[in-house]
Parts: structure tokens; sequence; C-alpha cells
């Protein structure tokens, strides 16, 4: 089903941006304090995503 790829595909997306929020951090770009609730946004965008792929169907629109 080519909604649950463009989910799978928006999670990957969301993770990649964790990794390069802790490069940033690690790299001293980017202050941890403030990453910090950035990298939790993401988790929760990505608990979303996965829920969304794991009942596709709850999210079709008829």
């Amino acid at each position: 089903m080519a909604f649950i790829s463009k989910l799978s595909d928006a999670e990957s997306e969301a993770a990649e941006t964790q990794v390069w929020i802790e490069f940033a951090v690690k790299c001293e770009y980017l202050d941890p304090d403030k990453a910090a609730p950035l990298y939790r946004a993401f988790d929760e965008v990505i608990r979303m995503l996965v829920s969304m792929i794991q009942k596709p169907a709850d999210w079709k629109i008829t």
C-alpha cells in the first residue's frame, strides 16, 4: 500500500533528523538543553507514525 510506504518514509526521515540533532550536539553546534525537547518531539512523531503504520485502516478515507 502506497500510504504505508509514505508513512515508512516519514518515519525514516524523522529518525534521520534525530541523528542530525545528536550530531549537532556532539559538534557543539546545538546546546544539549535545546536539543533535548527537539529529540523528544521527534520521538513522539515516530511513535505516531508507527501507530499509523500498524493500523492504516484507521486512517483510510473512504
